[in-house]
């Protein structure tokens, strides 16, 4: 295959996602593209995701969309080849990278590890030092300037000076997400599928993945719920129904087509429901003209004015006519349901979360939270007062200290020095959504923060956060990352005693653009205190905050609204 390079040449990385084994290698003779074609997968439990699913992506940037629950994630696994199809088949020209939406990076890994050239760098050194055996030749292969290339894709993505003998477990997580998008960049794949990969990442790293993405030559499908991101690809693919619908241009053009999609579905509908109503009256008023000619024939036979053969043949010709006229009125409204129901359809009409808890209140002035000369791992330093019903922004570079000090505030780690006084009940959503048992079921997970609650009480409680019905009794473990986010916010909200204090690190990550604002919808109504850690302005600012802070050279200081 013809295409061009980057200055940075492709290595093979240890930590790579595997390749699908339907994927062709890349030649002169074929492009890099995905084709799926009558794609099935089911969960263990049963659960279906997609059925009969057909998709060919080609060259460019395509931003895949849709409600969290819909498949996203599981599509970019099946392509990856990290999950096998229950039915159908996934083909892929090229090589396939994969940057999935939660890093799994065992912590002990070196960053040379997670890049893949550990082996390579280790052949270097060893040479260098004096080992010429054949066996570091070949681990070398091409690859001489492999420390060379690794630090400079590092410092395009913000990671400048960082050891490559140092551990995952001692950076962020969003550098450990960069981390995994260099090995990616590294390996320079003819296709790569990238899931929420702006999740973590403060802004000037977002820059940084977002020039990448402008660079890509290959093919790429990126899920995403980061407006400017998707400002940056070539179509858009809605995953919705089972169904991929695709519009051309970026996510700005998506809206403004979808906008006038929904304005003329909007109309049919209401076209549908009159002509419903209409269909209605038509019927009743059938109805009752049969009735009067039942009375009228009753009456003439009472009073035996004809013939006893005219009137009962009068008889069986008015109730064949009556039978006709009431099937074809019935017709007419069930055909006119049927158009309701398509037109119904068409309209996009997410529910909205519903928090009603008015034990989470706390008046105004109260003391919520008191950090105290606080110290905490890597050297941050917090001194803070919390009160009422406030709404703190807590922003910062990646790896300045962030979750690890909402992590000591919960309660998580130990401080290096000072206290933490909290008032009221708390609760902490960290950013990987570890509060639920993926063995247990949805309402399972809730009973455990609600013990003393009935089950009829906690599943009626879950249909306010759209767990309804048999979506309650989902296992953990299957949900999409919306769905789970979910799932844990009722579980937190809905614990007894309610919280009066909830702590989120990066609540919007998992989340699509609808399911975020349910959340802003949820968290308006919710009247306790919020410290949130977010690099999502538009969220922030949506969110109503009261206080900004920002964490910048180990100390917590307040800030101008961003």
């Amino acid at each position: 295959m013809s295409r061009s390079r980057p200055q940075l040449r492709a290595t093979s990385a240890s930590t790579a996602s595997p390749t699908p084994a339907s994927a062709s290698p890349s030649s002169h003779s074929a492009r890099p593209s995905i084709v799926c074609t009558g794609l099935g997968f089911a969960w263990p439990d049963g659960t279906s995701v997609l059925d009969d699913f057909s998709l060919t992506v080609g060259l460019g940037r395509t931003g895949l969309i849709g409600l969290n629950g819909a498949g996203k994630s599981t599509l970019l696994k099946l392509i990856a080849g990290e999950l096998t199809p229950t039915a159908g088949s996934v083909k892929t020209v090229g090589e396939v990278g994969h940057l999935p939406q939660h890093v799994p990076l065992d912590t002990e890994l070196r960053v040379d590890q997670v890049l893949g050239i550990a082996t390579a760098r280790a052949a270097l050194h060893a040479i260098e030092g004096g080992d010429t055996s054949e066996a570091q030749y070949t681990a070398i292969g091409d690859d001489w300037d492999v420390e060379e290339r690794a630090r400079a894709t590092l410092d395009q993505l913000g990671l400048p000076g960082i050891d490559l003998d140092r551990t995952v477990g001692e950076v962020s997580g969003g550098e450990s997400v960069l981390l995994r998008l260099a090995a990616l960049l590294l390996r320079r794949p003819d296709v790569l599928l990238l899931d929420e990969p702006t999740n973590n990442l403060d802004r000037a790293a977002r820059r940084r993945l977002y020039a990448a993405v402008a660079d890509w030559t290959g093919v790429l499908v990126v899920v995403s719920h980061d407006r400017e991101l998707l400002g940056l690809v070539d179509r858009i693919a809605d995953l919705r129904g089972g169904e991929v619908h695709w519009y051309g241009g970026n996510f700005s053009a998506y809206e403004q087509v979808l906008a006038v999609e929904q304005d003329a579905a909007e109309r049919m509908v209401r076209v549908a429901e009159a002509d419903v109503q209409r269909q209605k009256r038509e019927l009743s008023a059938a109805h009752v003209t049969l009735a009067r000619r039942v009375r009228y024939g009753k009456k003439m036979n009472a009073t035996k004015r004809e013939p006893k053969i005219v009137m009962n043949e009068r008889k069986r010709e008015a109730q064949v006519s009556a039978g006709k006229h009431r099937i074809l009125h019935t017709e007419r409204l069930k055909e006119a349901e049927d158009r309701l129901d398509e037109a119904a359809e068409a309209v996009r009409d997410d529910d909205e979360i519903r928090i009603d808890l008015p034990h989470t209140a706390v008046p105004p002035g109260r003391s919520v939270l008191t950090l105290r000369d606080l110290r905490v791992r890597h050297g941050a330093h917090a001194d803070l007062d919390v009160r009422g019903p406030e709404r703190i922004a807590l922003t910062g570079r990646n790896g300045s200290g962030k979750t690890t000090l909402l992590r000591t505030v919960a309660g998580e780690i130990p401080p290096v020095a000072g206290t933490v006084e909290a008032y009221v009940p708390y609760r902490f959503l960290p950013q990987r959504l570890t509060v639920l048992d993926d063995d247990l079921t949805v309402a399972e997970n809730v009973a455990r923060f609600a013990p003393d609650a009935t089950n009829n009480r906690i599943r009626a409680r879950l249909a306010r956060f759209l767990f309804k019905g048999a979506r309650a009794d989902q296992q953990a473990g299957t949900l999409s990352g919306g769905e789970r986010f979910r799932a844990s916010l009722a579980a937190l909200m809905l614990a007894e005693p309610s919280p009066q204090l909830l702590l989120l690190d990066e609540p919007t990550n998992n989340l699509d653009m609808a399911s975020v604002r349910k959340l802003v919808t949820a968290l308006e109504s919710y009247e306790g205190a919020l410290v949130v850690v977010s690099h999502d302005l538009t969220f922030l600012r949506e969110l109503g905050i009261t206080r900004w802070l920002a964490l910048e050279g180990g100390e917590l200081t307040r800030i101008e609204p961003l």
